[in-house]
């Protein structure tokens, strides 16, 4: 794939709760565009693909739905507590994932974008921000963390903190990230952010 056209590909994450979808929502808003990880993801293993095919061919058919769509539930059960296995599925889909995620830069690119957003939650735990044109971490402070999880999912806060401390701690992501966008206050003060990130962005590029 010729990268002539490609604009900057700059990275978006966070940490659970830290309210990356609302910053990311907030830079569509402003016209950039998002490549969506999970999106990506899911067009990747759609009904018919190469990815499918893999998938099915190792782990059999009992991972595809009577519709033809991956059964995410049964995949699920076989790659838990399976490295091996998630090795293998990731052989599968990663690759793949990037590859389209390459392809809709470079579809930006070609209509004018200069740059782009790539949303997920795994860049910097795969070592992803190294290639990337930037990385914006969203993040928030433990106790807005913690409270925003009990809030959201009805936990206690043991329970809470524990599928926080099943992340990599949001501090590391921040100790990498090119622009830190705050948002523990209103969202009137994490768009300010966000527009400040845009406009440099856009005068980078």
């Amino acid at each position: 794939m010729s990268t002539e056209a490609l604009p900057r590909i700059v990275g978006l994450t966070g940490g659970i709760a830290s309210g990356k979808s609302t910053v990311s929502a907030m830079f569509r808003e402003l016209g950039v565009l998002v490549i969506d990880a999970d999106v990506v993801a899911r067009e990747v293993v759609r009904p018919g693909s190469d990815a499918l095919r893999d998938i099915e061919e190792e782990f059999g058919a009992s991972v595809i739905l009577p519709s033809g769509e991956l059964d995410r539930d049964a995949l699920g059960k076989i790659i838990f507590g399976d490295p091996l296995a998630r090795a293998q599925l990731n052989g599968f889909t990663h690759p793949r994932i990037a590859m389209e995620m390459m392809r809709q830069a470079a579809e930006a690119g070609a209509a004018g974008h200069s740059f782009v957003i790539y949303d997920a939650a795994l860049i910097v735990e795969n070592g992803l921000h190294h290639a990337l044109g930037g990385l914006i971490v969203v993040a928030v402070s433990p106790d807005t963390q913690l409270a925003r999880i009990q809030a959201r999912d009805g936990l206690s806060a043991e329970d809470a903190q524990k599928r926080i401390d099943a992340q990599l701690p949001l501090s590391k992501k921040i100790e990498v990230a090119d622009w830190v966008i705050h948002n523990d206050g209103t969202l009137d003060e994490t768009r300010s952010q966000v527009l400040d990130v845009y406009h440099q962005l856009r005068d980078q590029t």
